[in-house]
């Protein structure tokens, strides 16, 4: 059987794991203490019969140990669940601590009070948008720091090669036996000498570019071309008629007869070609007739 007063003395007096001193008191850091100070009714080791309430995510549950579970130590603590309704939880405390000790029923339920204002003041405090203060790491700054400084020695450096390699190039120190340059690296000499090439293409591309294509009308000429063919048979009949005039009546009056044959059906051909361009273009007709005086014959042309 075990002693609640000899536990408590050895507990009080030599060593215990849970007390903690500081100047204002001394408290108990026991997860099952039911108000959180080291002393003798609110012990849980040193109390054979015992009751708290404690918090498993949000739900409340009643605890109780009694001397007749203290061989089992898997078994040691009976717990209640309590309802989220707070006079309901108190229904269940007094059901079940009906015949404790006051003292234990009254801090059991002074636990559970202060427990629920809790739950109520994280429920507003969730819901409010509070900001979120973070730490600035000095060492992470400090080693990003020294390595923008050294990143930033080593581009001067390669610039200031390339600056002379160019320089050198321009000189004609190297000429075409580049491959024989030792004080420098070979890839930095290599990366000049392309560049200088991409922008002689650049240049190429430039000169090789195509002319420019131009769109003019051409209608004009092709009328131009048709009015000199319609001219040119009466140009033609003009110079033979004049060459017939010196000849007999007869020979003149058959030659004007097969004349006039050639130019109505010329005449007419040319009336049904132009016809519809006619109607598109709609262009005037013009009316040409020409007449001789030893002949007597009026010739006709459509134009």
């Amino acid at each position: 059987m075990q002693n609640d007063e000899v536990i408590w003395q050895v507990i009080r007096h030599k060593h215990c794991s849970f007390m903690s001193k500081i100047e204002t008191g001394i408290f108990c850091r026991n997860p099952y203490n039911v108000t959180g100070i080291c002393n003798r009714s609110s012990c849980p080791l040193a109390n054979s019969r015992y009751a708290t309430i404690r918090d498993h995510d949000g739900v409340f549950y009643l605890y109780m140990k009694t001397i007749e579970r203290a061989h089992m130590p898997n078994k040691l603590w009976e717990r209640v669940k309590l309802p989220r309704n707070y006079e309901k939880a108190l229904e269940i405390i007094d059901k079940h601590l009906m015949y404790w000790p006051k003292f234990l029923v009254h801090k059991t339920k002074q636990r559970l009070t202060k427990m629920t204002q809790m739950r109520i003041r994280m429920r507003k405090l969730a819901l409010k948008t509070r900001e979120k203060i973070m730490t600035t790491p000095r060492k992470e700054k400090k080693r990003e720091a020294r390595r923008e400084e050294k990143a930033e020695k080593a581009a001067v450096l390669d610039k200031s090669i390339e600056r002379e390699l160019l320089e050198r190039l321009k000189k004609g120190v190297y000429g075409d036996a580049y491959k024989d340059i030792y004080n420098y690296p070979f890839d930095k000499y290599q990366k000049v000498l392309e560049g200088e090439e991409m922008q002689l293409d650049t240049e190429r591309e430039e000169e090789e570019e195509e002319p420019e294509i131009e769109y003019v009308e051409g209608y004009d000429e092709l009328e131009e071309e048709d009015d000199i063919e319609d001219f040119a048979g009466f140009s033609m009949d003009n110079s033979h008629a004049d060459d017939d005039n010196v000849g007999s009546d007869e020979e003149a009056e058959a030659v004007t007869r097969k004349r006039e044959r050639k130019e109505s059906a010329f005449a007419s051909r040319r009336f049904e070609k132009d016809e519809p361009a006619a109607k598109s273009k709609k262009k005037p007709r013009v009316l040409v007739e020409v007449e001789h005086e030893d002949a007597g014959v009026r010739q006709k042309a459509v134009h």
